[in-house]
């Protein structure tokens, strides 16, 4: 059985899994509980991504496995990096990479993270990542409307918008919304262009919003990242 941590700002999220295939997944967002349930995890194998807590600290809590990880670009990895400055890449997208080639091991594959920011990383069928490209999230378009202007009001995003707002809000909302999924719809076309058998990830906090709007055909996958760590484990579990 393996463990997988991936911890961000607010909430831990961790992954149970036998071999390749997810048995359970919990969000922790206090340190004490997570604390606790690896303290009584039988798990032979861990591996952790953190941002908020020290990743060696959260190792030491999982009491009772044998084989411990933190992600790290220097990791042995199930893909070939080709990211020029490996230090600067965020462990998420490399994770979320190695995801999608387990998820599709022989297509082209373009991953679109839809958070705090929205990623795209492309991985070709040859498991080669090549990088991507970063963009603003929605609720970040929201806020720096409202903070770098003097008048603009903060909006919260709805479901759906006007092309046209007869209305400030309305107006703002049609601008980040369709604006958004005309940068996600046109991003995509571009990679179908180049890469014949593309297929799109879609996965992220805001990714039940985007789902049912893109013009292409996605494939929604909320726990890439989980699934990447874990092919990541198994990976070094295997080398070792």
């Amino acid at each position: 059985m393996n463990i997988t941590v991936d911890h961000g700002n607010s909430a831990a999220k961790v992954g149970i899994f036998d071999n390749q295939n997810l048995m359970e997944k919990h969000t922790f967002t206090a340190p004490d509980a997570l604390k606790d349930f690896l303290g009584q995890s039988i798990a032979e194998n861990i591996i952790i991504s953190s941002v908020r807590i020290d990743a060696a600290e959260i190792a030491r809590w999982a009491v009772h496995s044998k084989s411990k990880f933190i992600l790290h670009h220097t990791l042995p990895m199930p893909i070939t990096n080709l990211y020029l400055t490996p230090g600067t890449l965020g462990m998420d997208r490399l994770a979320a990479v190695c995801g999608a080639k387990q998820t599709f091991p022989a297509s082209h594959v373009l991953v679109i993270d839809a958070g705090t920011c929205i990623t795209y990383d492309f991985i070709d069928k040859e498991g080669c990542y090549h990088g991507g490209g970063i963009s603003p999230g929605l609720s970040m378009r929201f806020q720096a409307l409202h903070t770098f202007t003097a008048r603009l009001p903060l909006v919260s995003p709805k479901d759906s918008a006007p092309l046209t707002g007869d209305t400030t809000e309305k107006s703002i909302l049609s601008g980040v919304i369709n604006g958004s999924l005309a940068e996600l719809d046109g991003i995509i076309v571009q990679y179908e262009k180049k890469f014949e058998g593309l297929r799109v990830i879609l996965c992220g906090g805001d990714s039940a919003f985007f789902e049912n709007k893109l013009k292409a055909s996605i494939f929604a996958s909320p726990e890439l990242v989980l699934i990447g760590l874990n092919s990541i484990l198994n990976h070094n579990v295997n080398q070792s």
